[in-house]
């Protein structure tokens, strides 16, 4: 759902099959969680995420992911290696083809397969409740022009390291990549959807 969309309490009920009370139990947990807005005698949104905070989001997911790469390339198999190997080969199929939209689909796979291979329980929660912010959904820095070329360079170097089983260079290339995805966000600031940032994954 997209940021700023109504969540409407008799449609969410029809579409998922359970209670209203189980739907205003979920909101509200969701509300808490950072991820809806309830208005009075309006209902509930889908929070919209500032460019403030996608900006300090990123910057705290750049320590954890980094983090997480690091714990990746201390313990990748060759089967995990094989696996971050055949993404990064869909992701540059799609950058040839021009498929933006399907390479951003690309690089969270990749990434969620790094924080799996991590095997670090709290880093794993922590960046799932980074992840689970609107963020995600608002800005697609990917379609910056130029920015797909870079981030596969980016991402090649993070799946270069973890295959070398070179922890230092794995998390220096993570941090590097999600730097990278934070300078686009300051350089994109306060921009609307028709001017250049718009949503998607980052």
């Amino acid at each position: 759902m997209a940021p700023g969309q109504r969540l409407v309490e008799a449609d969410l009920v029809e579409t998922l099959g359970v209670s209203r009370a189980v739907v205003r139990v979920v909101l509200t947990r969701m509300a808490h969680a950072g991820l809806i807005e309830k208005e009075m005698n309006r209902g509930a949104r889908v929070r919209k995420v500032g460019d403030d905070e996608a900006i300090e989001i990123t910057q705290v997911r750049a320590v954890l992911e980094g983090l997480a790469a690091r714990q990746a390339a201390a313990g990748a198999s060759d089967a995990d290696v094989a696996a971050l190997r055949k993404i990064l080969g869909e992701m540059k199929g799609l950058v040839r083809k021009h498929d933006l939209i399907g390479y951003s689909d690309g690089n969270r796979r990749l990434h969620a397969k790094i924080i799996e291979m991590s095997g670090h329980t709290t880093a794993q929660r922590l960046i799932a409740n980074l992840r689970a912010q609107p963020v995600r959904f608002q800005y697609r820095t990917i379609l910056v022009p130029g920015r797909a070329k870079d981030s596969l360079a980016e991402h090649t170097a993070i799946v270069d390291a973890i295959a070398a089983h070179d922890e230092d260079a794995a998390e220096t290339a993570m941090r590097a990549h999600l730097g990278h995805v934070t300078e686009n966000l300051l350089r994109t600031k306060g921009r609307t959807s028709t001017e250049g940032v718009v949503f998607g994954q980052l």
